[in-house]
């Protein structure tokens, strides 16, 4: 996935504050972020006033984290391998990485049935689906990272590349070599 420019963006930004044009009327959160911009997250009036023609995604809350809809993101980012949830008659994905529970089994096994676990890739998190990543920000790191672990073997391979004609140097036949054993003068008495 080429990661968009304004994705890290998305990802950083803090949403659910108070509007700073809009405090004293009702709805004011700001939990909309506009891919045009790429700035600060705005609401739902300043949608209608500054970014009328923007495109647009509008951030959700879910047990306390950031999400967005799929049917919003799908368009304009490369979802696949997120884990998606519904939640309140919609499919969204998580923003960021979310705290493994405390309690939570890994994967555990009973006696009668066995179970199968997905992990993120990014953050061990335990998954539903056998997706790879949990959530957009862990599905950036993990490219990102692979990416770099990608652009290191290229790096090693063309080092061995330009080292692979040249060879240690070689003792000439002259070079300082021992001829046979050693003879010691006879001790004198």
């Amino acid at each position: 996935m080429e990661e968009p420019k304004w994705l890290e963006a998305l990802l950083r930004t803090n949403y659910f504050t108070i509007c700073p044009r809009h405090c004293e009327t009702p709805r004011n959160e700001c939990n909309m972020f506009c891919l045009s911009c790429q700035n600060a997250a705005f609401c739902i009036y300043c949608r209608t006033s500054l970014h009328i023609d923007h495109p647009v995604l509008q951030i959700r809350r879910s047990s306390y984290h950031n999400v967005v809809r799929v049917s919003e993101i799908e368009n304009v980012l490369d979802i696949r391998g997120v884990q998606t949830y519904v939640i309140n008659s919609a499919r969204v994905l998580f923003l960021n990485e979310r705290p493994q529970p405390k309690n939570s089994s890994h994967g555990a096994t009973s006696s009668t049935t066995k179970t199968i676990s997905y992990f993120c890739e990014t953050c061990c998190r335990t998954l539903l689906d056998p997706v790879r990543f949990c959530s957009l920000g862990c599905k950036a790191e993990g490219i990102r990272k692979n990416k770099e672990e990608e652009e290191e073997r290229l790096r090693k391979e063309r080092q061995q590349e330009t080292h692979k004609g040249t060879h240690p140097p070689t003792r000439t036949s002259n070079s300082r070599r021992r001829k046979g054993t050693p003879h010691r003068a006879p001790f004198a008495s």
